[in-house]
């Protein structure tokens, strides 16, 4: 039996149990999280349960790159980064200091959050992350998240549009 791409929508493949962090949230402590649970972003939810942006690992990276800059720091805190080469947690000493340390997810995160439609149809899904250049959207009913869909979800969507002797596994590995 084929499923035909044209009658998917976001809510067909979307993830309804999604990871969020708070404005508040220190980026280091995002940045562990994103390792622990093997995602690459998250919506970003304010204390009334409103989204206010979208926090990936690359807006972590430039918030760190602009904190990090050449200078005579000497005194280091440790974390923990993931390196891919090994496939494992690596410690890293990051030079101490308080910008950095005190950098909070409102500090990096992408405010204009791109968002479709739950009824949106596959196509438009695609289009709009290929046209915003982005790896995720949010699926919203007005200010209501319901879920997120990232370029895997889309990709495992249209993977299983094949004949169901050959249906793909999401390894879950992305959310």
């Amino acid at each position: 039996m084929m499923i035909d791409p044209q009658t998917l929508h976001a809510r067909d493949f979307m993830k309804r149990d999604f990871i969020s962090v708070s404005p508040h949230t220190p980026i280091l402590t995002v940045h562990k999280l994103f390792i622990d649970k093997k995602i690459y972003g998250a919506p970003v939810i304010d204390d009334r349960d409103q989204v206010v942006g979208v926090i990936s690992a690359i807006d972590l990276l430039r918030a760190i790159r602009r904190e990090l800059e050449p200078g005579a720091r000497t005194s280091t805190r440790s974390t923990y980064f993931w390196d891919e080469a090994t496939d494992s947690i690596d410690h890293v000493d990051i030079p101490e200091s308080d910008a950095l340390w005190g950098l909070v997810v409102r500090d990096a995160m992408t405010k204009d959050v791109v968002t479709v439609a739950p009824d949106a149809p596959v196509a438009e899904v695609a289009r709009t992350m290929i046209e915003r250049r982005i790896h995720r959207v949010l699926v919203m009913t007005g200010w209501r998240l319901e879920g997120v869909i990232t370029t895997f979800d889309l990709l495992f969507a249209l993977a299983n549009a094949v004949p169901q002797s050959a249906t793909v596994k999401h390894s879950g590995y992305s959310r």
